[in-house]
């Protein structure tokens, strides 16, 4: 069982936002898409934010990135459902690259307070 890990810091979470914002534009998703992915109440940004970060703090960084992955997933499976071609593999490379920057942040500002 993952340990619970330290709240997400005032930068981390701009970061995050800024990612979900991009990711939402990249992906041509909305945010009541997001909003239907993480079973939330609200679209507004600030409960989707308020989700993650509960998924950090309960189950860790590496939980919080596999439930983006996640949701980026089941976007793609819709798509190639209804949309054959188009270059979206492309874009879910652009999409998974990016969860990996910012993957690859979070362990880096993580790791600097050890």
């Amino acid at each position: 069982m993952p340990s619970p890990s330290l709240p997400l810091s005032t930068d981390q979470l701009d970061d995050l936002q800024a990612f979900l914002k991009d990711w939402l534009r990249h992906t041509g998703r909305t945010q009541a898409d997001l909003r239907r992915a993480l079973r939330t109440s609200s679209i507004r940004m600030p409960v989707l934010i308020e989700e993650l970060q509960r998924i950090h703090n309960q189950q860790g960084l590496t939980a919080l990135a596999q439930r983006l992955c996640g949701i980026e997933d089941l976007w793609h499976n819709e798509d190639s459902g209804s949309v054959e071609g188009g270059g979206g593999s492309e874009l879910l490379d652009e999409s998974l690259g990016q969860l990996d920057l910012l993957l690859e942040q979070i362990r880096l500002e993580t790791g600097s307070d050890s």
